[in-house]
């Protein structure tokens, strides 16, 4: 007997799209080709070596990369990257990194990288609790910088960077909420990481797109696993791979492609999810008061209060009833948090706002 699913709203990991999940559920004992799992297959073997590879060119063709741009398939998450993005280009380097501060993951960004060199926070959104974002105008970025670091979309506080930056030092982006839900002009950036669990597979493999002028700053004494050119120089097999992270990945980027039609179409659907979600916040703001400044509220989680915590707990209560599941706010900031990632179906942020326009009139 299957059991109904839940609209899942988590932020991370998060919903998958279901025709991806068939695939893996018909595909989990026996891999077409193979005769075993892809949990058991080799990762030196044809079969997984074509799987990766036809991972890497379908995030090439999603994301237009230039041949300039090299694709990695790493581990460890954004955190790792944290640190791996500070020991390769600031490591050694004769200026700081600058950093743009826009909410908790920025912050720990920050964190790991005065650990490596000298950094300039030139933007800290903490005085008005995250919930603005600058215009690339309003900080000052140095053209001898080691690189300027920017948190793309902030999962916890619900804002979002929606236009690409162009800046004169190498630009570093953690897309991890929200790779892959618009197109990117990949020539701007030196690195894009992102962990996928949120937006492009599931939780265990990280994806690094950097330039490859800057494998030249990766230092050989860098411990191997953390050093950007020893990944570069081994196809992204310098260890064992996350082989089955990776697959997923692929067939979530066959989805975008095949089934939404790329990238351009994918931004259109979320950001008709995002508008639904907040005419209904603007609709009622008595009921609701959105975290974010509305020029920077994020197509991809969107954060609100209610006035008490009772109707708070009424509305999870009610969410769950319809089967709207994991819709609680971060611990940090509390309130509602709904991630929309690309995998959430329209039916289900359709019956978000009915839940919400409803409440809201029922407790007027």
């Amino acid at each position: 007997m299957t059991e109904k699913r839940l609209y899942n709203f988590s932020a991370g990991p998060a919903v998958l799209p279901v025709s991806v999940l068939e695939t893996i559920r018909d595909q989990m004992l026996c891999l077409p080709g193979c005769g075993a799992s892809i949990l058991e297959i080799s990762h030196r073997s044809k079969q997984f070596i074509a799987i990766q590879e036809q991972t890497k060119q379908r995030l090439i063709r999603l994301l237009k990369v230039p041949a300039t741009h090299e694709v990695l398939f790493l581990q460890g998450g954004a955190r790792l990257q944290f640190s791996m993005v500070a020991m390769n280009l600031l490591r050694g380097f004769n200026a700081p990194a600058q950093y743009v501060v826009t909410g908790s993951w920025g912050k720990y960004a920050v964190g790991e990288a005065k650990k490596e060199g000298a950094v300039e926070v030139i933007y800290d959104g903490s005085s008005h609790g995250y919930s603005q974002l600058p215009k690339p105008g309003e900080v000052r970025v140095r053209s001898d910088a080691a690189y300027l670091h920017l948190t793309s979309n902030e999962t916890i506080q619900g804002i979002q960077f929606q236009e690409d930056w162009q800046v004169p030092c190498p630009l570093v982006v953690d897309c991890s909420s929200d790779f892959m839900y618009r197109p990117l002009d990949i020539s701007k950036y030196g690195i894009v990481y992102a962990c996928a669990q949120k937006n492009a597979g599931p939780a265990g493999v990280t994806v690094v797109i950097i330039r490859k002028d800057l494998l030249d700053r990766s230092s050989d004494s860098l411990p191997g696993y953390l050093n950007y050119r020893n990944h570069a120089q081994e196809d992204s097999m310098w260890n064992t791979p996350p082989t089955f992270g990776i697959y997923v990945m692929g067939l979530v980027a066959q989805w975008l492609e095949e089934t939404i039609g790329g990238l351009d179409a994918m931004h259109r659907i979320n950001q008709e999810k995002a508008r639904l979600v907040y005419e209904a916040m603007d609709r009622h703001p008595r009921m609701y008061q959105g975290h974010a400044r509305i020029r920077d509220r994020s197509l991809m989680n969107a954060t609100y209060k209610l006035p008490n915590d009772e109707l708070e707990n009424a509305f999870l209560a009610e969410a769950k009833k319809l089967g709207l599941d994991s819709l609680k706010g971060h611990r940090s900031v509390g309130g509602i948090r709904a991630s929309i990632y690309n995998a959430m179906p329209i039916e289900g942020v359709q019956l978000l706002v009915q839940l919400m326009d409803n409440f809201a009139t029922q407790h007027a």
